[in-house]
């Protein structure tokens, strides 16, 4: 499984890391929906000072899907991407998804943690409430063969 992502936003490119091990199912979740263009034209409806958040298909916070949380002792810091979800911790959403824009511990083991920004935390950190998602392309990470 790829474990690389880039996030083209209406204010740049941002390189995710994906964590397959600890995150299975959210990571196969959020490569098929980059595969299918999901995200492509969708916006970021949250912006607070600590996080990003997009990938509503309905752009209010409240569309998307369900899937059950993948908890871990992954630390939410600088730069994490998780997976948004309502008052219960053991359904998450299966589409919307943040990265912390500050060091978020106390989101660990309350959130599913299914990666991170290796580039681009800079963009991330400018993002505003209605900057769009151009697109979410998922990089293979396997060795081509000569």
């Amino acid at each position: 499984m790829s474990a690389k992502a880039i996030l083209k936003t209406s204010k740049g490119e941002i390189t995710l890391k994906l964590y397959p091990e600890s995150a299975p199912q959210t990571v196969a979740n959020f490569v098929q929906k980059g595969k299918s263009k999901y995200y492509s034209n969708l916006t970021f409806h949250r912006v607070e000072d600590w996080v990003v958040q997009g990938g509503d298909p309905k752009g209010t916070g409240t569309g998307g899907g369900q899937m059950p949380t993948e908890l871990s002792n992954v630390s939410f810091k600088l730069g994490s991407l998780g997976v948004a979800r309502g008052g219960d911790i053991r359904v998450s959403n299966d589409s919307q998804f943040f990265i912390c824009t500050k060091d978020c511990n106390w989101l660990t083991g309350q959130y599913t943690n299914f990666g991170e920004v290796t580039d681009g935390m800079e963009i991330a950190g400018n993002i505003a409430v209605g900057d769009k998602i151009i697109s979410l392309t998922i990089v293979d990470d396997k060795p081509t063969k000569k």
